[in-house]
């Protein structure tokens, strides 16, 4: 059988089905049309490209930017380049699907929306525009902590949505963000491990980035000579919502964006233990899933000993520890360590090739972050449905190609260790 060419690959995302639920986002509205500037994307990279162009240096910086040397970020590229496909010949592959289930529900793709803070910054209303593609396209959005938006607000355009907290470290502040996120409607908590501290990310330093916000004439200037994002991002929100607030952090609201006190929003991580996880376990009445994950001893004592249901394998996208190991070279312990629960990647996936080779690896779905932030940084809504569209139909195409018609088919028999280049140079994430 001859493969499905691009052009036979439909570019809309289909319709929510009817085990996933009908949210507003994605009931009786068209979805929205890409801008004719818009279209030469045709790559994850592209609107990487394109969001430099649009938003002020020091934002783009905090955006695209890793810890110190950036040597975690550039080694979460070179792992995926390590790595070759061997694909299988003379398949009937004309009925093939990038349907992906992960805990009993079915998702249009084997990839997910991960969480960003500051969403709002970059995009006008930014976390709500990515819940509302996520939930148009079909695949799992997970809410940030650090956001600036209410988590109430986005699970209203996407009930199907997870969030994901960054947890005090004591019982009060626990169990008032469990009941907070419980009576916002949240099916899946998503608690992050790797930021007992703040990483030192000196590339926001020298762009003029910080938390909170500090005003001045290089600022200044870097917004009025990016109108596009001064006028229909940061002085939108202003007149519309007035100054952001950190939202999320706990269940009372945090400081705004230029207050000094958003500094203490983030300083009580560094407490956290076993214990105060076992109480939010007793606490969450949904599925609990552990991100920033990379070592199969923390997997194996978070799933047997702790209930925890789920884990992600992640650095942070490369901002936290720089020189930890890359995700998809821990993936295959972590999935050993834990069998019958779905594990999870996310740093660094920017192909449809990425995401096979995670699969292929063990794991059950990965999490893109960056990208899709371009998306809706240049684009809106119909720029996070493009950048969706494009990865989906990678995932679809080199499925062809692999000789297999669904994710669930690969494994590791699909690929081969190469390592010629990627231990010479990476790529920039």
């Amino acid at each position: 059988m001859h493969g499905i060419a691009t052009s036979d690959i439909p570019t809309t995302p289909p319709a929510r089905r009817p085990d996933m639920g009908v949210t507003p986002a994605s009931a009786g509205s068209a979805p929205p049309r890409l801008a004719r500037r818009h279209r030469w994307m045709l790559s994850l990279d592209d609107f990487e490209e394109a969001a430099r162009r649009h938003l002020p240096g020091p934002i783009f910086s905090y955006l695209s930017g890793g810890a110190e040397t950036d040597q975690s970020l550039r080694a979460n590229r070179a792992s995926f380049q390590d790595l070759a496909f061997i694909p299988r010949v003379l398949v009937d592959i004309s009925r093939r699907t990038t349907d992906t289930t992960l805990f009993d529900q079915t998702f249009s793709a084997p990839f997910g929306i991960a969480p960003m803070g500051l969403q709002a910054l970059p995009a006008y209303r930014g976390d709500l525009v990515l819940a509302r593609a996520a939930a148009r396209a079909g695949i799992p959005f997970v809410m940030s902590g650090s956001s600036l938006i209410r988590m109430e607000e986005a699970i209203a355009v996407n009930p199907d949505a997870w969030f994901q907290a960054y947890l005090p470290a004591d019982e009060a502040g626990n169990r008032s963000m469990v009941e907070r996120a419980q009576a916002a409607g949240f099916r899946t908590l998503v608690v992050t491990l790797d930021t007992a501290v703040g990483a030192n990310r000196e590339n926001n330093v020298r762009a003029g980035f910080s938390i909170p916000l500090r005003p001045s004439a290089s600022l200044a200037w870097q917004g009025l000579s990016h109108p596009r994002w001064l006028f229909g991002t940061f002085l939108r929100t202003l007149v519309k919502h007035g100054m952001p607030h950190f939202e999320n952090n706990y269940a009372h609201r945090g400081a705004p964006i230029l207050s000094p006190d958003v500094e203490s929003d983030f300083s009580n991580r560094g407490r956290l233990s076993w214990e105060q996880l076992d109480q939010v376990r007793a606490l969450w009445r949904g599925r609990l899933v552990l991100k920033g994950v990379l070592d199969a001893r923390d997997a194996r004592e978070a799933v047997l000993n702790h209930g925890v249901d789920g884990i992600i394998v992640s650095n942070h996208g490369g901002r936290q520890l720089d020189g930890a190991i890359a995700p998809l070279r821990a993936l295959p312990r972590i999935v050993a360590a834990c069998p019958g629960v779905p594990v999870m990647l996310d740093s660094g996936v920017r192909r449809g090739s990425d995401v096979l080779k995670a699969l292929a690896l063990g794991a059950s779905f990965v999490f893109v972050g960056r990208p899709f932030s371009f998306g809706a940084t240049v684009a809106g809504e119909a720029g996070v449905l493009h950048a969706i569209s494009i990865l989906r139909q990678e995932v679809s195409r080199n499925l062809a190609l692999l000789g297999i018609n669904s994710p669930a088919e690969i494994g590791p028999d699909f690929i081969e260790p190469c390592f010629a280049r990627s231990h010479q140079q990476g790529d920039n994430s």
